[in-house]
């Protein structure tokens, strides 16, 4: 599976660890790396869904069609999927989901 960036500043803070770190905080950081590295073994939405502690779900309304895993507690990171099995996986963004 391919995974695609929106931004350049996201595909950089996947490559580089220590921008991450910089941008977002240490443990944001190394989880956002981590579960994009999940994602790209993944091969379906249902083995997606049965890892345990992604939290992975579909988001409803304007943000309809994309979906969510957990970073942290508030934190966490926003996808898009093209194609039925994963084929690429458009990383959206890493938003804190309940604000301040």
């Amino acid at each position: 599976m391919d995974v695609i960036f929106r931004t350049k500043k996201l595909r950089k803070c996947y490559l580089d660890s220590q921008f991450a770190i910089r941008t977002w905080g240490d443990k944001v950081a190394r989880n956002y790396i981590q579960r994009i590295d999940i994602i790209q073994e993944t091969r379906s939405l249902n083995e997606l869904c049965q890892l345990p502690g992604l939290n992975f779900h579909p988001l409803k309304g304007k943000r309809e069609g994309q979906y969510a895993v957990s970073l942290t507690g508030f934190w966490r990171l926003i996808f898009t999927l093209h194609g039925e099995q994963l084929e690429i996986v458009q990383i959206e963004e890493v938003s804190k989901h309940y604000g301040d």
